[in-house]
């Protein structure tokens, strides 16, 4: 029997996921900083931000590990509870590949620390860095949300393809195969879209005007343009790695003084 306290945390976690979800407008990009501890996460919050990211570089960078898996999903999970237990605005997670783990147990670990988004990657970092089959990473989407579906709670799901960042294939049609890779991804159930990289304001527009779901952008919080990704029709920037690379210049700089 479900008690009634289960059933409180499941409305809670999804009311917050909906949340999440309203806020992806194309044209007016929410903006999800990427943190990686209750201490960052807690300056976005203050700052005034909707909702959060959790990065798997900066984490894994946070506890001295490598990224790219480097961590196990238990050591991202211990992380996690302490950042939704910190700030009261939806947070998302970047699962990277899913560490190995089935989608089931994957949504029962994000939901059990208070999550209620997740990015999902197509590179598949325990067998060589292989990308996975266009039809074999759209159908672990839609295992994503079956599970969430099940569990009650509409977990945002961000499916990223790493198809233009590793620059793979011939450049000719590498948009068009980005494209076709995450349209699969979307028919299966995904929320957003992450054609993740640096790309030319040509590249974004095309990639908003022919992705059907919205699309998330990285930026660097100290060179990144809002008004330019807002006009290129993106729905979501985040941050990456990047934001704790500016900090650690930043404190680089202040460490030199006393050296």
């Amino acid at each position: 029997m479900t008690s009634t306290a289960d059933t409180a945390s499941v409305r809670s976690l999804h009311d917050k996921a909906v949340t999440l979800l309203r806020l992806h407008v194309p044209g007016d990009p929410v903006i999800l900083p990427t943190v990686w501890d209750a201490w960052s996460a807690q300056l976005a919050a203050d700052a005034g931000f909707a909702g959060l990211t959790v990065g798997s570089h900066p984490v894994a960078d946070s506890i001295g590990k490598p990224d790219n898996e480097g961590m196990t999903f238990a050591d991202l999970l211990a992380r996690v509870p302490q950042i939704t237990g910190a700030v009261d605005i939806p947070v998302s997670v970047d699962i990277e590949s899913g560490y190995g783990q089935e989608p089931r147990r994957l949504i029962e670990g994000l939901l059990s620390v208070g999550a209620v988004g997740l990015n999902v990657e197509d590179t598949v970092h325990s067998e060589g860095g292989r990308l996975r089959e266009p039809q074999e990473h759209a159908d672990f989407v839609g295992a994503l949300r079956a599970a969430a579906d099940e569990a009650g709670v509409h977990v945002v799901v961000n499916a990223r393809t790493d198809l233009l960042l590793k620059k793979i294939g011939d450049e000719t049609d590498r948009v068009e195969r980005a494209v076709s890779r995450l349209s699969l991804a979307a028919a299966a159930g995904a929320d957003v879209l992450y054609p993740v990289g640096f790309h030319d304001a040509s590249t974004t527009r095309r990639l908003t005007a022919e992705l059907p779901l919205p699309v998330n952008a990285i930026a660097t919080p100290a060179e990144g343009d809002r008004a330019e990704l807002a006009d290129l029709g993106v729905a979501r920037v985040s941050f990456g790695p990047t934001l704790q690379a500016n900090l650690a210049q930043r404190a680089t700089e202040l460490f030199g003084r006393w050296r």
